[in-house]
C-alpha cells in the first residue's frame, strides 16, 4: 500500500486518486469527531431516535438495491400514446391561435409566445402586474372565459411532457429502475428518495397513478401495498384526545370515511345519498387534473388541521378560496378540538420552543417564538413524524421477519412483494406485523389500521389494467395476465 506523505502543502503534488482518498479519509475523520461531540448531549428521546434511524439503514439501502423490475412494453405504449395526445393537442391549440387569435408564428413552449399570447393579444393583464407564464400564472389565467381553452391544452401537454420525461428516466441495465431513500431527509422522520447512487431511476415515492403501472412484479412473484388508513389525522385526533380530552375527531376517525366527510362540507350540493359506497365513489371522481374531490379535500383538512390560512390551502386545494374560506368556520365547528390543539401548539412553542410527538420524537425549533410561521410548522410537525414513526417500525418489523421484500415506501404506505402461490397465508401475517399500538392517556389505545390492495403492477385495478393492485378481501381469484414484456425487457 503506497503511503501519502501529508507534509505535502499542496493539493497539487498528489494525483486525482490520493486527492480522493484524503478528502474521503477526512470526511470519515471530521464525521466521527462530530459524532463524538453530539452523543453526549442526547437525551431519552433523541437517543431512541438515533438509534431507530440507524435500525432503518438495512431495510432503506435493501430496497435501494433491489429497485423493481419495468415493463418495457407497458412504458413504450404510454410514451407513445403520451407522444400522441401531445400532437393532437399541438395541432389543435396551433390552429385556435393562428385561425381564431391571428398570430401567426406561435411555441407553446417559449414562454415569450405564451406571455405574448395571453397578454398582448388577449389583453389580460399580467397577474400582479408580472409578466410570466409558469404553471402558477396559467392556473391563474384559467380563470378567464377567453383563455381557458388555451390553458387547458396547454397545462395538458406540459403534464403529458412530465410524463414522458418520468417514463424515460433511465433503467438499470437489469431491466429494474431504483432509487435512493433518505433516511434523514427531513425534520420529521418521513423518508425522502431521488435518483440512485448511479445517476439512474428518480424519486419513486410520488409517481402519478396512470404511470405506475409499469412497476411489475417479478415471475412468480405478486405485489401487496399497505395503505395506513387517515394516519395523519389519527394522529391529531390522539393529540387532541392526549392534551385536551376531547376524542370527537379521533371517534370520527375511527368510525367514518373522514375524508368522504368534508368533502360533503365542502361540496354540499354535489349530489351526496348517505349511502357510504355512493359517497365515496363520488368523492373519489376527478375534480383537478387527475386529483379527485377527496383527495382535495384531504389537503384542506390537513392543512386546516395544522392551522393553514385560507389563502394558502385555497391555492394548495385548486379550490376557489370564497369555498375554502366559507368552509373552515364549518370544520372548526364540527370538531372544536383543533382549534384547541392550535392554542396548545403555540403555547409549546412559546414556554420551551419545543415539540415532542406521541412515539417521542422530538424537535426544538429555532425560529422567532412569536412567528406564525414557526407555529404552523409546529402544527404539523408531531402528527407527521409520528406517521414516519409508524410507518417505518412496520417496515422494519416485516424486514426483519423476512416475510415479505420490501420494494417500495411511499409515506404512509408500503409496497412488498411475496410469492403469489402463497398470498393467503402471507397476507394476514403482514398486517400483524404492520400493527403498532400506542397507549394513549385516560385508557385509549390507537392502533393504526392498513388497506391492502394485491396485484402484479403497482397501479390501480381497472378494465385496462387487470394486474393492477385491488382490494384484498381475504382471496384473490384472479390469475396474472400472460405477457412476454416481463421477459423481453430490453437491456442497456
Amino acid at each position: 500500500m503506497k503511503i501519502i506523505d501529508t507534509s505535502l502543502s499542496q493539493p497539487t503534488d498528489l494525483s486525482p486518486f490520493e486527492r480522493e482518498m484524503v478528502y474521503n479519509g477526512l470526511d470519515c475523520c471530521v464525521t466521527a469527531e462530530v459524532l463524538d461531540a453530539l452523543l453526549p448531549q442526547l437525551d431519552d428521546h433523541t437517543a431512541r431516535t438515533y438509534q431507530f434511524s440507524k435500525a432503518l439503514q438495512g431495510p432503506a439501502l435493501e430496497m435501494r438495491l433491489r429497485g423493481c423490475l419495468v415493463d418495457q412494453h407497458r412504458r413504450q405504449q404510454i410514451i407513445e400514446e403520451s407522444f400522441a395526445k401531445i400532437e393532437q393537442l399541438e395541432a389543435q391549440l396551433d390552429r385556435i391561435v393562428y385561425e381564431g387569435i391571428g398570430m401567426p408564428s406561435f411555441n407553446w413552449r417559449a414562454p415569450k409566445d405564451l406571455q405574448a399570447l395571453f397578454f398582448d393579444h388577449l389583453g389580460i393583464p399580467p397577474p400582479r402586474g408580472k409578466r410570466s407564464a409558469n404553471r402558477n400564472v396559467l392556473e391563474k389565467l384559467d380563470e378567464y372565459i377567453i383563455a381557458r381553452q388555451l390553458v387547458r391544452h396547454i397545462t395538458t401537454m406540459k403534464d403529458l411532457f412530465e410524463q414522458i420525461k418520468f417514463l424515460k428516466a433511465e433503467v438499470d441495465p437489469d431491466g429494474r429502475m431504483r432509487t435512493s431513500y433518505n433516511i434523514a431527509g427531513t425534520s420529521t422522520g418521513r423518508f425522502s428518495s431521488s435518483y440512485s447512487e448511479f445517476g439512474t431511476g428518480r424519486n419513486l415515492q410520488n409517481v402519478e397513478e396512470g404511470l405506475r403501472s409499469i412497476f411489475i412484479a417479478d415471475p412468480g412473484m405478486k405485489f401487496a401495498k399497505f395503505d395506513a388508513k387517515q394516519i395523519q389525522s389519527r394522529l391529531v385526533g390522539a393529540l387532541e384526545w392526549n392534551e385536551l380530552g376531547d376524542g370527537t375527531y379521533l371517534d370520527v376517525c375511527e368510525s367514518d370515511d373522514l375524508h368522504t366527510l368534508v368533502a360533503k362540507m365542502m361540496w354540499p350540493d354535489l349530489g351526496w345519498t348517505g349511502d357510504a359506497k355512493h359517497d365515496k365513489d363520488l368523492a373519489e371522481t376527478p375534480y383537478y387534473r387527475h386529483y379527485t374531490y377527496r383527495f382535495m379535500c384531504k389537503k384542506l383538512g390537513h392543512g386546516s388541521n395544522f392551522n393553514g390560512k385560507p389563502d394558502t390551502l385555497a391555492a394548495q386545494s385548486k379550490i376557489p378560496l370564497a369555498l375554502v374560506r366559507e368552509f373552515q368556520p364549518k370544520y372548526f365547528k364540527a370538531f372544536p378540538g383543533h382549534l384547541g390543539y392550535h392554542d396548545w401548539v403555540e403555547n409549546q412553542i412559546r414556554r420551551t420552543g419545543t415539540i415532542i410527538s406521541i412515539t417521542g420524537r422530538k424537535r426544538q425549533f429555532w425560529g422567532r417564538r412569536t412567528d406564525q410561521e414557526v407555529y404552523r410548522e409546529a402544527n404539523a410537525y408531531a402528527p407527521q413524524a409520528d406517521e414516519a414513526f409508524i410507518v417505518a417500525q412496520g417496515m422494519l418489523n416485516i424486514w426483519r421477519a423476512r416475510t415479505a421484500d420490501l420494494y417500495f415506501h411511499d409515506h404512509d404506505a408500503l409496497t412488498v412483494s411475496y410469492p403469489e402461490a402463497a398470498e393467503d397465508e402471507i397476507i394476514p401475517k403482514l398486517l400483524k406485523q404492520l400493527e403498532h399500538p400506542i397507549q394513549l392517556k385516560h385508557g385509549r389505545m390507537l392502533l393504526i389500521p392498513y388497506d391492502c390492495k394485491v396485484g402484479w403492477n403497482k397501479g390501480d385495478w381497472s378494465k385496462g389494467n387487470p394486474d393492477g393492485l385491488k382490494d384484498y378481501t381475504g382471496h384473490d381469484k384472479r390469475k396474472r395476465t400472460p405477457t412476454l414484456s416481463i421477459l423481453d425487457r430490453k437491456l442497456r
